[in-house]
């Protein structure tokens, strides 16, 4: 018989298990849950405010450019007319980019290299100044077209100059569109990381100062570790948190579904749809877990509801500077930035979840969720810690010593007279 048996105190993974299970069930079957699952309609509305401005920030943030694939006189002629065109105009021209100087009789397959997807072209000149043809993406087609004949025509050497017939062919998408598209899917599922994590961290809080309140930790403190409260706790509010995204998830498949909209539509994250999806429920439960683990920490430190806002203010400011930090490494890949939020614990989740949206490649989430595991595991150590030396000190003390000069004031008004008694 373990020592825990001997005392009559239930093992660590045990209490944690049932304190996880009380909070679960007594949170699901309450009135205040249905509030809880409406809670997600103001986020939507962010998000769909949010992806307004993400719009403008994708067309800065990924470059689509033109490719020149011609002879090499005519490369040097098309770049000079291009940059002669810009230094009047502006940006609205877009940049030009030498792709390749073909030799006489040299065949150039334009659309194999969009279809490719690969790096930022948006499209290809080929032909000559003289006789241009534009491949792209249909939207593209139409918004150079124009453009491509006033360079072709300053690149041309025919007198008298006039402005060619730009010839167009079409494909169905581009590296460029590749690439912007997948920026918005990793910008949004940043967006709706934060938001959720933000959502249902903070639930921890009042449940914790609640129980505070009704005494209720300090019957659980006599009967099981409290390291076992705070695990227990934190992993029923992950539980329940779960369960409500995946209502949330089945409500908006279901709307998608109504109105014959369907995932083909978006652009395909790096990792695939399916993939993508399972390491965002892993992100999702590690953010959670380290941020939970911070609030709940917060919490056993503050006696009331108003200490914990109090409290709690710094660090949901701190993590939406590390949102902020996190989004900024998304138009930074390969660079420090991008490592530097990676390895950070609090932002990690963030920054690679947007990575899975961006690159193919896997190896790197194995290496993350395991970096984040350990964070975790010294975040609840650290925070479990902390709660069993302040969740007991937090409440009105039995005794209070007043200093000197206030209890002689109290003594004097208690006798009723001007001197102490």
């Amino acid at each position: 018989m373990n020592q825990s048996s001997q005392s009559g105190r239930l093992s660590l993974w045990r209490a944690a298990f049932v304190v996880a299970r009380r909070d679960f069930t007594a949170i699901l079957f309450s009135r205040a849950f249905i509030f809880f699952l409406l809670g997600p309609l103001f986020p939507i509305v962010v998000l769909v405010l949010a992806s307004t401005v993400g719009a403008q920030v994708q067309t800065s943030a990924i470059t689509a450019d033109v490719g020149v694939a011609m002879q090499g006189d005519d490369v040097d002629a098309m770049l000079a007319a291009r940059n002669d065109l810009a230094s009047h105009i502006g940006p609205a021209i877009p940049p030009m980019v030498e792709l390749k100087r073909l030799e006489p009789g040299e065949s150039f397959d334009a659309r194999a290299v969009l279809e490719g997807r690969e790096g930022s072209l948006a499209a290809i000149v080929t032909g000559t100044p003289e006789n241009p043809e534009l491949t792209a993406p249909a939207g593209n087609l139409a918004r150079w077209e124009g453009t491509i004949a006033m360079i072709a025509a300053g690149a041309s050497r025919a007198e008298p100059a006039a402005y060619p017939h730009v010839t167009t062919s079409a494909v169905a998408t581009s590296g460029a569109s590749e690439n912007r598209g997948r920026l918005g899917t990793a910008q949004s599922g940043q967006l709706m990381l934060f938001l959720l994590i933000m959502l249902l961290a903070s639930m921890v809080l009042s449940n914790l100062v609640e129980e505070k309140g009704n005494k209720i930790i300090e019957i659980l403190a006599a009967a099981i570790p409290m390291d076992a409260v705070f695990m227990g706790k934190l992993f029923a509010m992950l539980a329940i948190s779960v369960f409500g995204i995946a209502v949330w998830g089945t409500a908006g498949a279901t709307l998608l579904a109504l109105g014959g909209r369907s995932l083909s539509e978006f652009a395909n994250p790096g990792v695939g749809w399916p993939l993508f999806f399972t390491l965002g429920a892993l992100y999702f439960g590690m953010g959670y877990l380290l941020l939970g683990s911070i609030f709940l920490t917060i919490g056993s430190m503050a006696p009331t509801v108003r200490d914990v806002q109090t409290m709690a203010m710094p660090a949901t400011m701190t993590q939406v500077l590390v949102f902020f930090f996190a989004s900024l490494a998304v138009t930074r890949t390969g660079e420090w930035i991008e490592y530097a939020a990676i390895v950070f614990p609090l932002s990690s989740p963030f920054a690679m979840l947007a990575r899975a949206a961006l690159d193919e490649a896997i190896w790197p989430h194995v290496l993350a969720l395991g970096w984040q595991l350990v964070c975790v595991a010294v975040f609840i150590k650290v925070g479990a810690g902390l709660f069993r030396k302040k969740v007991m000190k937090s409440g009105p003390q039995a005794v209070r010593q007043r200093p000197r000069g206030l209890a002689l004031i109290v003594s004097m008004f208690r006798n009723g007279s001007d001197k102490p008694a």
